[in-house]
């Protein structure tokens, strides 16, 4: 998703000079094109993430749109004060956008996992958020809400799933509509596995982007259906819950840091965020369904 990020910026610097990228010692390599064309627009300003918030929301004071990137956990946990008051509170337009999101990095253990960024963001005045999932997505929406008056974080993934979906800002997309009992409802990467999981479950399936504004009308299609949240992250759980009175279950991670080492793959198995695992979570929740007597599912090992 990278490399798209700055295709897709690089053109739109071509049409638009008040375009500035500004880096902590990630990507560099990356974006030499872009120095190369535009040297007085890029700024590489190293390991320094609170400083290079704070750059960021004095570009977009100026009337520049500025993209500032780096590694997940350190531009957003480590920056949240920087983005609270420098972006949010003075509603400076800005793009936050990261790499290494979840366990991307997961061989690199606790410090480079981010999983909580996307729940605290959400959270901010004046935020949008976006969990993207795709290339299509990248391009889509960097083009769209670059220059939106608002800051905005994009979560980007070295795992995109290649799956077709609605490319609008702030509208889910609806995969499955089964007429069926349980909803499933997913964002960002993960929904590849979750759509192998589902494929043939007879569940419906929604998809989202825009965790903020998360889109309320189509959650409220499925409000008499169980709904089951597939996520690697905080964030999407809570934005459905906006919706309010809702029958909702959460699969995805446990209240634990993750001190294993290997892939981002090896990790989603250990969780149940595997096909596998996810689909366990669907049968058993269907299963639920058609007993008898209905009671509130029980939590397993990898809900909160």
């Amino acid at each position: 998703m990278r490399p798209q990020f700055k295709a897709t910026v690089t053109e739109l610097a071509a049409q638009d000079e008040r375009i500035v990228i500004v880096l902590g010692d990630v990507s560099v390599y990356m974006f030499k094109d872009f120095s190369e064309r535009y040297p007085k627009r890029f700024y590489n300003m190293g390991i320094c993430e609170n400083t290079l918030i704070s750059v960021t929301a004095g570009l977009s004071s100026q009337g520049y749109h500025p993209f500032v990137h780096t590694i997940c956990p350190f531009l957003t946990e480590r920056s949240v004060e920087q983005i609270k008051v420098d972006m949010c509170y003075n509603n400076f337009a800005g793009n936050i956008v990261t790499c290494g999101a979840t366990f991307d990095y997961a061989w690199d253990g606790a410090t480079h996992h981010a999983y909580t960024e996307l729940a605290i963001l959400r959270m901010l005045p004046n935020m949008e958020v976006l969990h993207l999932g795709s290339n299509r997505e990248v391009d889509a929406l960097i083009r769209t809400q670059y220059n939106n008056s608002h800051p905005t974080y994009f979560r980007l993934s070295d795992h995109p799933h290649a799956i077709e979906t609605n490319l609008e800002f702030g509208k889910g997309t609806l995969l499955k509509n089964e007429g069926a009992p349980v909803t499933v409802m997913t964002a960002g990467p993960i929904l590849g596995n979750v759509m192998e999981a589902c494929r043939d479950l007879p569940v419906n399936l929604v998809y989202f982007h825009t965790l903020k504004p998360i889109d309320k009308a189509l959650i409220e299609r499925f409000r008499d259906t169980e709904i089951l949240v597939v996520h690697d992250a905080y964030g999407l759980h809570e934005a459905i819950a906006e919706v309010p009175a809702l029958r909702m279950h959460y699969h995805g991670l446990p209240d634990a840091f993750c001190g294993w080492y290997g892939t981002v793959h090896d990790i989603r198995k250990r969780i149940g965020l595997d096909p596998a695992g996810i689909r366990a979570a669907a049968q058993a929740l269907l299963a639920r369904r058609q007993s008898p007597a209905v009671r509130p599912l029980a939590r397993t090992g990898s809900e909160r």
